[in-house]
């Protein structure tokens, strides 16, 4: 099975299980409408790829969520909308959520919370309790934590995508970013995020801002 293949099943799983059995249209269109716009020739780091990945860790998170199918659901609009000239993306993308899943056989409810979803990716910041968003968030963060080869290819990846940025700019908007993430009292929400992916994290981000400054 290719990887598209796999996407587009694992996005018509998602769908079905949010309709909750209500009828609704062929969930493929939707999944290649949009599968194209996460190939888009500005992404590096932001592509099918990220979006795989996501849906794994969601995997992995699922049963400390309240709605994992809502959850998988908004790893599917996270990013969809993407321009890294732009501080827009996520309103962009939830309000695609927001036009297309009603269309898709999802109910007003449901859709509320993908939107919603969506939009805590702005801060990666969920409440309290907030298990659907406590998995997103995770989920989405946890390359923080890859090993060290892959850690440096995701770093570099997001350079190339801000490559419109001169170095000595993008240098201090990055470290401000990885210093703001340094000083949370904690990265990951979930018991998994924290116990596996927290202390790699900070290692990864303290490495890599310690590269800039040089």
């Amino acid at each position: 099975m290719t990887d598209a293949t796999a996407l587009r099943v694992r996005w018509q799983d998602a769908l079905v299980a949010a309709r909750g059995g209500a009828p609704g249209p062929d969930p493929l269109p939707y999944a290649d409408h949009l599968l194209d716009r996460w190939a888009e020739p500005q992404r590096r780091y932001h592509t099918t790829g990220h979006l795989a990945q996501v849906l794994d860790r969601v995997d992995i998170l699922a049963g400390h969520a309240a709605a994992p199918e809502l959850v998988r659901l908004a790893v599917w609009f996270h990013d969809a909308v993407y321009r890294p000239d732009r501080t827009e993306n996520e309103e962009r993308s939830a309000a695609l959520a927001e036009r297309a899943l009603p269309e898709a056989g999802v109910s007003d409810a449901a859709t509320a919370e993908v939107a919603r979803l969506v939009r805590l990716t702005v801060t990666h910041d969920p409440a309290e309790g907030d298990t659907n968003g406590e998995v997103l968030c995770d989920a989405d963060l946890a390359i923080l934590a890859a090993a060290p080869k892959e850690y440096a290819a995701y770093a570099a990846q997001v350079r190339e995508e801000y490559g419109f940025v001169p170095d000595d700019t993008f240098r201090e908007g990055r470290s401000a970013v990885l210093r703001q993430l340094l000083e949370l009292p904690r990265l990951f929400r979930t018991p998994h995020g924290r116990a596996e992916w927290e202390p790699r994290a900070r290692q990864n981000l303290t490495t890599e801002l310690d590269l800039l400054s040089h």
